[in-house]
């Protein structure tokens, strides 16, 4: 009885899963370059990217692939992250506005990050010092030379992913169709964002424990205070007080968030990923941009925060460029509101409607 009565249970879990992924099965992947040269001179003899896709690539009359679609992550994070029921669930389904049945989806983990070549896999701080130019240099080389996708449909991405949409828009203006940048600026990283970026590599470096990046073990202590700063990047100062609001449940879930990303986290990972935004800075190419372009930013974003002014400045400069500033409500959840298509996914119902 308790056998048939556990079976069931597991035929219920699987049923769930199978029907709640209404898209099509990801397929992951490797490619490896050889021989790749960084903007800093480093050269590294096999560089691997992993990437996820969804759906398959279709051509134009043109002959070109017509309906791929490239979605950057966040620093810290992996392509299969956007295989979530909150982002997948509502942007991959059929009828959908990525509908991976009708787009192919390519998902990718930028260097330094997920799968692909990293620090923590052995060269540590001999890694080569990488930067958002490398790695959309490096993303390019993997459409164009492994998976054959000669156009993009659309470029998205968020946080990091988001300045590398711009970074893409102006680098290859003519190949794609459509930019999305998400929880982003198209500035350089300066004032408070670049202090706490200095902050997480510094507290890591000040930990005895780092010891120039030849640990054994985690340095727990400078990789706390990192994350720390991290958390408050990343906090929604109205979200945090409804799910805390008393003394006692604030130093739970202080606690309880610290240990999550400590255990997750490997300190020279998270110094390069952080350190790979040092040269960003799309101000000055911003003109060269050719594809219509929205920008999504929330007001309660503590990494971009509208007080600043930023957006609507260099926004006018970016020809067929719009910004939309989403007000903060009980639904936005900071800098995180970049992954969910629920708040924004009407802008991107018009940026493909525009764009086509």
């Amino acid at each position: 009885m308790k056998y048939k009565f556990l079976v069931s249970i597991f035929a219920f879990i699987l049923t769930v899963s199978l029907f709640g992924q209404n898209y099509p099965t990801p397929v992951e992947g490797d490619y490896v370059i050889s021989d790749f040269e960084f903007e800093s001179g480093e050269e590294l003899e096999n560089l691997n990217l992993h990437y996820t896709t969804l759906g398959k690539p279709t051509k134009g009359e043109d002959g070109k692939v017509n309906n791929a679609i490239l979605i950057k992550h966040g620093t810290t994070g992996s392509g299969k992250g956007f295989l979530s029921s909150k982002f997948a669930g509502n942007l991959f389904g059929s009828g959908q506005t990525l509908d991976a049945t009708k787009y192919f989806i390519i998902l990718t983990d930028d260097i330094g990050h997920g799968k692909s070549s990293k620090p923590s896999d052995g060269l540590l701080m001999d890694f080569p010092k990488y930067n958002y130019d490398d790695m959309v240099l490096a993303n390019y080389k993997l459409l164009t030379e492994h998976l054959n996708v000669d156009h993009l449909r659309l470029v998205m991405g968020t946080s990091m992913g988001g300045m590398q949409s711009w970074v893409w828009g102006y680098t290859y203006p003519d190949f794609m169709d459509a930019i999305m940048p998400l929880a982003s600026l198209p500035v350089e990283i300066a004032g408070r964002n670049r202090m706490q970026r200095a902050l997480i590599v510094n507290l890591i470096k000040m930990d005895p424990e780092w010891k120039n990046g030849n640990y054994k073990e985690q340095p727990k202590l400078g990789l706390s205070g990192a994350v720390g700063q991290l958390m408050f990047m990343v906090s929604s100062p109205l979200q945090w007080q409804k799910n805390a609001p008393t003394r006692e449940e604030s130093e739970k879930m202080l606690d309880n968030l610290v240990d999550r990303y400590v255990s997750i986290m490997d300190a020279n990972d998270m110094m390069y990923a952080f350190e790979s935004s040092r040269f960003y800075n799309p101000a000055p190419h911003l003109s060269k941009i050719k594809a219509p372009l929205i920008a999504v930013n929330s007001a309660d974003d503590q990494v971009n925060p509208p007080e600043l002014g930023l957006m609507e400045k260099e926004i006018t400069k970016v020809k067929k460029g719009k910004f939309i500033l989403l007000p903060i409500t009980d639904e936005t959840s900071g800098h995180g509101t970049h992954s969910d298509p629920t708040i924004w996914g009407k802008y991107l119902e018009e940026l493909m409607s525009i764009s086509e």
